[in-house]
């Protein structure tokens, strides 16, 4: 069986085993992986072997190479996930998004709240979820829309352009962390590209959003068991918005330094510790727990608080490791070599190949997440065998724009911001799914014209 056949079908029976028999992606991904180790032939594996400096891969077994990569995939992100999951759970429980929040909107004033909210929303997706962000956000957006009733789908398609784009292009979200580690593309790079390229597609967003809250007539259907208010919370001390921001901010802080003294070839030991990703995620994840001790409301313990974290984090790091074992076993395969032989070889061909994969698997099987982990897989391998001629960051971004287009029913986001609006599904597919399909077009032409007159050659 040729490594494209073996590679078709590990893709089929994930995506089968999440949409026909209803399973966790986790379980899906090993499932596949298992699978198309079991199928790739020993020639492929020694092939693979002296091509990566792994003369003994070919005699383990498909489970121990299944482990490896899972192993490998851990050791990668799982630190990092974890400590973002606490900086997200420590945002929330100590205020500090709340805080972000209000200030924007000040920031923007009353009539520009929906800015606020874009804002917002990107500024939380980083460290939070989306589906948590919406939850957040959407509060908020509905006590604002009592008074304006004319700008309610243009604030809550403003919370879902800015977090939803935060999720899929800046790490350390764990799709485009992932991406990143596997093209071997350093945070202290994808960070800055991935905030770069997402202020510029909810910008996008934005204005589509504008057009839609001035085309369709969608008025705010009132539920009392999702209506918020801000007044309930407005006695509450918060914590200064220096505070806020300084678990987001610091780590951000540290990992482009070290960037910058790579480029410029110094050698500092206290920047090299400190720009490590997981030294600097680390100390982000203290201060928010020093802010979630101090501000955080209640009776509940601290360590609740991150039990909750690990929790929830715990989850994305075994569909990310998973992910990262069945990306190991199609490059073991000799994907790359055999799909190189239909493709053109040159670096705009991969990019084409990186979104429109990553769309198609996004449109199957729903999940932005899972969808930028499958398409990886394929796509990381075939970047190896090209001389791209710009720096493969552009393959991540163009990855993490190809997460965006064609959200339907299957996907938990489009029912997540379809219930909590009140939209039914018609709205919320001429609405919300239009938009993230723009978003991600306009993203991925973006990087690709960037990537011809701005290659940053690696």
């Amino acid at each position: 069986m040729s490594a494209i056949a073996i590679c078709s079908l590990g893709v089929v029976v994930v995506m089968g085993t999440i949409l026909v028999l209803r399973q966790h992606a986790f379980l899906a991904l090993i499932l596949g992986a298992f699978l198309v180790a079991l199928l790739t032939p020993e020639a492929a594996l020694h092939a693979y072997g002296e091509e990566r400096g792994l003369p003994g891969i070919a005699e383990q077994s498909a489970s121990a190479r299944v482990a490896n990569g899972f192993a490998d995939g851990c050791g990668k992100i799982a630190i990092l996930i974890a400590l973002a999951a606490v900086i997200g759970q420590c945002l929330l429980v100590s205020g500090a998004a709340e805080q972000i929040v209000r200030k924007i909107r000040a920031f923007f004033g009353e009539k520009r709240t929906p800015l606020a909210f874009l804002g917002s929303g990107f500024t939380l997706g980083i460290p939070v979820f989306f589906d948590t962000v919406f939850y957040l956000l959407i509060p908020l957006v509905r006590a604002f829309a009592r008074h304006n009733p004319s700008l309610f789908l243009l604030s809550v398609l403003s919370v879902v352009a800015g977090a939803s784009m935060a999720h899929s292009l800046v790490p350390p979200t764990p799709g485009p962390l992932l991406v990143a580690a596997s093209l071997d593309v350093g945070l202290g790079t994808m960070i800055p590209a991935g905030f770069i390229l997402g202020l510029i597609t909810i910008s996008a967003g934005y204005l589509y959003a504008k057009w839609a809250n001035a085309t369709f007539t969608i008025p705010m259907r009132l539920d009392e068991a999702l209506t918020g208010t801000e007044e309930s919370v407005e006695d509450r001390a918060l914590p200064p918005l220096w505070f806020a921001l300084l678990p987001v901010a610091v780590p951000l802080l540290f990992i482009s330094g070290g960037t910058v003294t790579d480029l410029m070839g110094w050698t500092l030991a206290p920047i090299e510790l400190l720009s490590d990703k997981n030294v600097a995620i680390g100390i982000g994840a203290i201060l928010a727990l020093v802010m979630a001790c101090r501000y955080r409301e209640g009776t509940t313990p601290l360590r609740e608080t991150v039990q909750d974290a690990l929790r929830s984090g715990g989850v994305i790091i075994l569909i990310t490791a998973g992910g990262a074992a069945f990306g190991e076993v199609l490059r073991q395969t000799g994907i790359a070599g055999q799909l190189a032989a239909y493709f053109p070889q040159t670096g705009g061909a991969i990019l084409v190949i990186a979104f429109f994969l990553t769309a198609l698997v996004r449109f199957a099987q729903g999940s932005a997440t899972v969808a930028m982990i499958t398409a990886v897989g394929i796509v990381a391998p075939l970047a190896e065998q090209v001389d791209l001629g710009f720096h493969p960051v552009y393959v991540a971004l163009a990855i993490g724009c190809g997460s965006k287009p064609f959200p339907w029913m299957n996907d938990s986001g489009f029912w997540v911001v379809g219930r909590m609006s009140g939209m039914t599904e018609s709205e919320t597919l001429k609405t919300f799914s239009a938009m993230l399909t723009i978003m991600g077009l306009v993203g991925f032409a973006v990087v690709y014209v960037a990537s011809v007159l701005l290659p940053l050659q690696a």
